[in-house]
């Protein structure tokens, strides 16, 4: 028997364009998570958009 988790909110990335889903040290600042990594955020110049 596998353990399913509850449906969690995704986001996005815009830098990597790849989903990604609510982590508990995001709890507090779920609004302005933007990037799924550290790594988009850093590169988020480097995005042709």
């Amino acid at each position: 028997m596998t353990h399913k988790k509850p449906h969690l909110p995704s986001k996005i990335c815009p830098v990597c364009q790849r989903p990604f889903t609510w982590r508990k040290k995001w709890a507090r600042d779920w609004g302005q998570v933007v990037y799924c990594s550290e790594r988009c955020r850093k590169n988020k110049n480097k995005h042709g958009d």
